[in-house]
């Protein structure tokens, strides 16, 4: 269920950028209006609004990700490079304004509570063995150990957020439309429908792999 409380935040539009909540984001700050935004959130607690920007319509998404500055450093020019977290999700209700940089009323979304525990385990054991799979063929096809983080989250929410940062940087769209769902087990059987189609390719492309590194070892073994 969502929480209701509506709180005033300053935004930063990125183009194909997509905030998870307890993903790390770091930034460069360079624009003189997000100086500005910079000094004003560490002056109060530390929390801007990050919202993707389509960059083919230019339209802003109407759910964002807040972010809290954990580290700052500022060079002699003014420039900023920072270390953000992703916080809560939050939907845009109303623009505040939009000079020297945009803020906007904000309500904060969670997930639905969950009925169907038990299922929604099962569901989250089916994707991180899929993650799996997919993180086991890929080191194969690349000739070199791929391993997975060891504080790979273990709550099936959690899971969820954590894979849908980790997708391919070209899939902004994709990451937007799972960060918006409200329902855990909907975006974790989103998610487990990528990966598996992922496996298949990568094992389809593995036995494509191995086969022709057997035909060429009889081949060698041939002209020997």
């Amino acid at each position: 269920m969502s929480d209701y409380a509506v709180r005033e935040l300053p935004l930063f539009p990125l183009p194909d950028v997509v905030l998870f909540p307890q993903q790390l984001l770091p930034l460069h700050i360079f624009e003189s209006r997000y100086r500005m935004l910079l000094q004003s959130v560490l002056e109060s607690d530390k929390r801007f609004g990050v919202v993707r920007i389509d960059p083919e319509t230019r339209e802003m998404a109407e759910v964002g990700c807040c972010a809290e500055v954990l580290q700052h450093q500022t060079t002699d020019d003014g420039r900023s490079y920072i270390v953000t977290l992703g916080q809560q999700r939050f939907r845009v209700l109303n623009i505040t304004r939009e000079t020297p940089f945009r803020s906007a009323m904000v309500t904060w979304m969670e997930d639905e509570q969950v009925e169907d525990h038990s299922g929604l385990n099962d569901l989250s054991d089916s994707v991180n063995h899929a993650l799996n799979d997919v993180i086991t063929l890929t080191g194969k096809l690349q000739g070199q150990e791929v391993t997975l983080p060891d504080d790979l989250p273990d709550l099936p929410r959690e899971l969820s957020f954590w894979i849908g940062a980790h997708l391919d940087p070209h899939a902004a769209g994709e990451q937007q439309a799972l960060l918006e769902l409200t329902d855990t087990h909907e975006r974790l059987k989103r998610q487990f429908e990528m990966l598996d189609h992922t496996r298949r390719q990568l094992a389809a492309r593995t036995v494509l792999k191995d086969t022709l590194s057997d035909s060429d070892s009889d081949t060698d073994s041939t002209d020997a």
